[in-house]
């Protein structure tokens, strides 16, 4: 109802309607209480603030509920039985020692510290930004000197601002993932996956859910076989995604023009101000553009490679691995929400480009060479597959000569130099 002039009075007229939607006002809220009473921290993001409003999403999107006993030990035992299985599919030894299941919010909780090194130098320089933009930057020089305690207010500000964005992220990263590696990265050196993950995956498919576990732990299983036993493959990736991270520049207009358009008696437009990966745009400088072919080519390698294994140990025990496989393939390849929040936390879309041609090439090379032969090509990152190799797959297995693994035998798990391929 409305006692205005000149309006008559609805009674179904609700007189907090100006307050918009009041779930999503109290979400707000609750994100903006996180970002007040969260204490200072010494790096550019404040990570437990960042983790609460991660779980907070997770929770609004449906809830996250606790892993009853009876999934667990479902999840645990298809983890060790594909385990086994991939014992004849690959030379690499087991790399589950503990397998685990997962809520959304424990993965947030195990995942954060990598999750920290790489968003860690974007965050930065974003917080560097706002901070010029929200503070002094454009006072004369006597000016500044005297706005320090403002600037660090501003610094504050904007390092909450960027965990709140990251928060954000995390939360819709846990909402989609299935495991500790199927975005390709070593996030965790536990093999675990979520049963929500995998219900999720589930919908729709006419498979028998256990057949889709068992494919599932198989993926979750050789992945770690590859991250725990390639000891240079988990520095190369995240080296990869760090170095790309390094070119990464805040758009300030961009920014600015969002900073100008905050109405600050709108809570709900804290949660969106630094919502998508517009603000980061690449520098694609030559050096950036090189880190980007190498997580690229590594990405399609790692996945071409565990598909591979997968579908060899899945042959004659799950009737629907080609189906599931497919299933995989085009989550992968097409890319989604989770794909999309990578780019809101380091400004790259993560994707394996060339799946097909990857697992072609391993494909070939462990009917030439054997399994043997096919797994030693990762006892070095000089002995990989290069984007050239991935156009002509056989030319690599039938190629070059058989290569030589005596130069290093004496130390095959020593990590390369930084600039190795």
């Amino acid at each position: 109802m409305t006692d205005l002039p000149g309006r008559e009075n609805d009674p179904n007229e609700n007189p907090f309607a100006m307050f918009g939607n009041p779930e999503q006002m109290a979400a707000a809220m609750r994100q903006f209480a996180d970002m007040l009473s969260a204490p200072q921290s010494s790096g550019p993001v404040n990570w437990d603030m960042a983790k609460n409003i991660a779980r907070h999403a997770v929770l609004a999107e449906g809830g996250d509920p606790s892993v009853m006993e009876g999934e667990r030990r479902q999840i645990v035992d298809a983890l060790n039985l594909a385990d086994l299985w991939l014992n004849e599919a690959t030379t690499l030894p087991s790399g589950v020692s503990n397998p685990q299941a997962w809520s959304r919010s424990e993965w947030i909780e195990k995942t954060t510290p990598v999750w920290q090194k790489l968003c860690d130098p974007v965050a930065a320089r974003m917080v560097e930004t706002m901070s010029g933009t929200l503070g002094a930057s454009g006072l004369p020089a006597e000016a500044q000197a005297m706005a320090g305690p403002l600037m660090g207010m501003m610094k504050q500000m904007g390092g909450m601002m960027v965990g709140q964005q990251i928060g954000q992220a995390l939360g819709t990263l846990a909402r989609e993932v299935i495991g500790s590696t199927d975005i390709g990265l070593p996030l965790s050196d536990t093999a675990a996956l979520l049963p929500g993950g995998v219900a999720a995956f589930s919908e729709g498919l006419e498979t028998p859910a256990e057949e889709i576990r068992l494919y599932l732990a198989l993926r979750e299983a050789a992945h770690h076989r590859l991250f725990q036993h390639v000891p240079w493959l988990s520095g190369h990736l995240l080296g990869a995604v760090e170095e790309y991270a390094r070119g990464i520049t805040v758009d300030v207009a961009a920014l600015e023009d969002k900073l100008r358009a905050v109405d600050v008696s709108n809570p709900e437009q804290l949660q969106e101000l630094l919502s998508g990966g517009d603000l980061l745009k690449p520098e694609e400088t030559e050096r950036q553009k090189a880190a980007l072919v190498r997580l690229e080519t590594a990405l399609a390698l790692v996945e071409g490679w565990v598909s591979t294994v997968v579908d060899a140990a899945a042959d004659g025990k799950l009737p629907s691995a080609a189906a599931l496989g497919e299933t995989v393939r085009r989550r992968r390849a097409t890319g989604g929400p989770a794909e999309l929040t990578f780019a809101t936390l380091v400004g790259l879309e993560l994707r394996p480009r060339r799946l097909r041609e990857a697992a072609t090439l391993w494909r070939s090379l462990g009917a030439e060479r054997g399994l043997d032969g096919r797994d030693a090509v990762w006892r070095h990152p000089d002995l990989m597959p290069t984007p050239a190799d991935l156009d002509d797959p056989s030319g690599f297995v039938k190629g070059e000569a058989e290569f030589d693994l005596s130069m290093l035998d004496e130390e095959p798990g020593e990590k390369p130099n930084d600039d190795a391929e």
